[in-house]
């Protein structure tokens, strides 16, 4: 009688990794232009960003997203790491108003336009006022 050896279970587990490894990865959804403009923002650390979807209201934009920065510096960077990104995803912008004087920044990104801006200058303008679409109470008129 010859001797069997004892099988491990190290080749179970080899088998098991080999399988996962020959298996295809699920492709992920791959990014749009807005989602690189939030991941720049994010990165150089954009203040109170919102995303507003303007596709019912205007023509000229599906999304616009309004970031602040801290100072006119920081705006201008902000802009400048979201222009790098874009344009390395290959989302070339058609223009970059405002980086002169860094208190509002536009980036036109075709479908997405980014707004970068201090916060005084934010409040002054109100562009999430002026492009929110939600239904408001009416105050009752006096007769």
């Amino acid at each position: 009688m010859t001797p069997t050896r004892k099988k491990s279970g190290t080749s179970k587990a080899r088998t098991a990794k080999t399988a996962r490894a020959a298996a295809p990865k699920p492709r992920s959804k791959p990014k749009g232009v807005a989602d690189i403009a939030l991941e720049a923002i994010e990165d150089m650390k954009g203040v109170n960003v919102k995303v507003v979807d303007v596709r019912r209201v205007t023509d000229i934009a599906d999304t616009m997203i309004i970031a602040s920065g801290t100072s006119d510096r920081h705006v201008r960077a902000i802009a400048g790491r979201v222009v790098e990104k874009c344009k390395a995803a290959g989302h070339q912008p058609l223009g970059v108003e405002g980086e002169r004087e860094g208190e509002w920044v536009l980036v036109d990104l075709q479908d997405v336009i980014v707004h970068l801006m201090l916060p005084r200058i934010r409040e002054f303008y109100g562009l999430e006022k002026l492009w929110d679409l939600r239904p408001r109470p009416r105050e009752a008129s006096a007769v």
